[in-house]
């Protein structure tokens, strides 16, 4: 039985566990409250905050999620306390003479670390803000400085936003958690990049993914059990075109949840897969949903639900859900709810996940067949400025005007306007990377266009300093230079290309002619008894100039061919 009591002012949630003890301490702060430019600061505080403890014999550990960042640990007691308490000394006080060490391990730690099959749905769903930020890599991490990180640290990492749970008999004594006061920090307001849903957009060749914002309910959690089932059913039983499909269910604060499903495909499949899950999608949609799934994802969410409540692993969910300004629910309320959930309920949230989906195709198939509209890829405007042509390639340029920059190349164009920028880029060697609210990006290389260096400086000062992450030196030969101009082929009038020009245009009506009027004065000599001699003499004198013309011709092919 879940029981709640506060500890220095933070509410906990605490209930007993038939296994070890453990305990974690939560705030409400995670990716999608970061800037793009301050991207990793929350992570780094985490590093920061657990550097003390190093290698110990109990298990501890920190993690940062897209709204939520805790720390945890299993151990006895008297570890419990001076873990949690610990934690609470650092975040009042961190070593910020490990900054530079602990920037380069997280560094370390992203290079490390693969894309996960559904990574690429949020940036496509929200753009380069709130919930789409997760998706992008820890860019801040350079130019976050100590002052940055203690006002991170006083805004988020307080009495007021924070919560705790523990699963153990009763608080331990000498629990002392102690925060600076302030407020709590609501979940931002998810933004959107779609104009119209369903929609798509290409991935890999070897996955399909597909997800879903939907009203957060028990219904919503069976619903991805039965999806997880149908695709699992359709594609890899009955077709044996997947061998990996999952469906998970993500609940957020604001009384929303986002439900996920991906199928992997080997790619000369990817087609099949792509029709099967959408197939199936389409058929729950319309409320085709086997009783008999709907019974066994019930059943299977009330037996972890019986589990978790025995482990106490029930908790930090709890936990989240009183910084989220939800209700704390006992194990008999939420069995409850899920054994009254029923196909109807299940099919009424297919229908809206339907409406709202976003798929991932793979490689270069597409999904407008199956009624979903493509995901904006480019820009419909282009920025009014002065336009610098690229050294390296005649079809591309770049804009950068008064409001905004864009690339444009072969008709298609990335625009990143000003005002809607949510981070520059930059590194020592002038290149930049404008990085749009909607996701779209514009790069600047100042060695690949005339004067580009000196395009720079306007460029930084019509965006804001805050927007600004600087990025670290890149080795000389990854900066790219224009590729050396092919020489003129060397001719013997020279002219380059213009000798051959001409004298094929000379000779070739001179070959026709000659070569024509050989032939007729060759045909009549045979035929006429009268002068042989020299219509023969004439014939060869004609067919003599065309030969020359005709040498004439081959040689300024073969200069023209070079």
């Amino acid at each position: 039985m879940i029981k709640q009591t506060e500890v220095s002012g933070i509410p906990a949630v605490i209930a007993p566990t038939t296994g070890p003890m453990h305990a974690g301490l939560v705030f409400r702060v995670g990716f999608a409250d970061e800037p793009l430019a301050k991207r990793g600061i929350t992570h780094l505080v985490e590093h920061l905050a657990l550097h003390a403890f190093g290698v110990a014999d109990y298990h501890y550990n920190g993690a940062t999620g897209t709204e939520y960042t805790f720390f945890h640990m299993q151990g006895a007691e008297a570890d419990i306390v001076a873990f949690l308490n610990g934690v609470c000394r650092a975040l009042n006080d961190l070593p910020m003479h490990r900054l530079p060490t602990e920037k380069e391990i997280l560094r370390t730690e992203e290079n490390t670390r693969g894309e996960g099959p559904t990574e690429a749905l949020p940036l496509w769903r929200h753009g380069a803000r709130d919930y789409g930020v997760a998706t992008y890599p820890e860019w801040g991490l350079s130019g976050i400085s100590p002052d940055d990180l203690r006002a991170w640290v006083s805004h988020y990492f307080t009495v007021e936003n924070a919560a705790l749970w523990i699963a153990g008999p009763a608080v331990p004594a000498g629990l002392e958690l102690t925060l600076p006061h302030g407020e709590r920090r609501p979940a931002p307001a998810p933004s959107s990049a779609l104009p119209v849903r369903p929609a798509f957009f290409p991935g890999p060749s070897n996955v399909v993914a597909w997800d879903a914002v939907v009203e957060r309910s028990t219904s919503a959690g069976v619903f991805s059990g039965v999806l997880e089932r149908s695709l699992f059913r359709s594609l890899r039983q009955e077709s044996g075109l997947s061998y990996t499909v999952q469906a998970a269910y993500e609940p957020r604060s604001g009384g929303r949840a986002v439900v996920t499903a991906f199928a992997d495909a080997l790619p000369e499949k990817q087609g099949a897969v792509l029709g099967g899950f959408v197939d199936v999608l389409a058929s729950l949609r319309l409320g085709l949903i086997d009783d008999a799934d709907v019974t066994a994802v019930v059943n299977q969410r009330v037996e972890e639900l019986t589990r978790a409540e025995e482990n106490g692993t029930r908790l930090p969910g709890q936990a989240f859900n009183l910084l989220a300004g939800r209700p704390v629910q006992s194990a008999a309320e939420l069995v409850a709810e899920v054994r009254a959930v029923t196909r109807d309920d299940v099919a009424a949230v297919a229908a809206a996940a339907f409406a709202d989906g976003l798929l991932m195709t793979p490689g270069r198939t597409g999904a407008d067949w199956a009624g979903y509209t493509p995901a904006p890829s480019d820009s419909d405007r282009v920025a009014e400025g002065n336009r610098y042509g690229s050294m390296d390639d005649p079809e591309l340029s770049f804009v950068a005007g008064e409001r905004g920059v864009s690339l444009v190349n072969d008709g298609s164009a990335a625009t990143v306007f000003y005002d809607e920028c949510a981070v520059l880029l930059a590194w020592p060697d002038g290149a930049r990377r404008f990085v749009g609210h909607d996701g779209i990006q514009v790069h600047f290389e100042p060695t690949l266009y005339p004067n580009g260096h000196a395009v720079v400086p306007a460029l930084d000062a019509r965006v804001r300093p805050e927007l600004r992450a600087t990025m670290p030196s890149r080795d000389p030969d990854r900066i790219p230079r224009p590729r050396p101009a092919q020489p003129a082929a060397a001719t013997s009038g020279g002219g380059g290309r213009t000798w051959p020009v001409i004298v094929l245009v000379v000779l070739a009506p001179v070959l026709l002619f000659f070569g024509f009027l050989g032939l007729i004065m060759g045909l009549t000599a045979f035929d006429d008894d009268v002068d042989v001699a020299l219509e023969i003499t004439i014939a060869v004198m004609f067919l003599s100039f065309a030969a020359l013309a005709g040498w004439g011709v081959f040689w300024a092919v073969r200069r023209l061919r070079r």
